[in-house]
């Protein structure tokens, strides 16, 4: 299989998992209100995780490449992740806010985290 075809298989996998696995969390976080609100919340949850990340690299990217600083990069793509998040979940009327996003923001900062420390590492290289 080509490089090519293996990073866009992994890609698609990852986009995958998250929707399910995140939206599945907004799911249940809100499972004691009525539907549809928990269906809303999980779907949302589900694209917004299946997504943000392009926007989360494109900002690390963007920040390292002027800066060279990794922690105002991981900073700056983190709060980007949170404002999303839980803008997005207030248009929308997800009951359950915080409980909603406390598990996607922190596996996002993970991955930010991870992301711009693998970059810095390259760089340095």
């Amino acid at each position: 299989m080509s490089l090519f075809r293996t990073i866009i298989a992994h890609r698609a996998t990852h986009i995958a998992f998250a929707f399910v696995a995140l939206g599945g969390w907004a799911f249940w976080a809100n499972r004691m209100h009525e539907m549809p609100a928990p269906l809303i919340a999980g779907l949302l949850q589900g694209v917004i995780s299946a997504t943000i990340t392009i926007g989360l690299q494109w900002i690390i990217h963007r920040v390292y490449g002027r800066t060279r600083n990794a922690g105002l990069s991981m900073i700056t793509a983190a709060l980007f992740s949170l404002a999303t998040i839980s803008s997005l979940h207030a248009l929308a009327g997800t009951p359950e806010i915080m409980a909603t996003i406390a598990i996607p923001w922190m596996v996002g900062c993970i991955y930010v985290i991870a992301y711009t420390s693998g970059l810095h590492r390259r760089s340095r290289a």
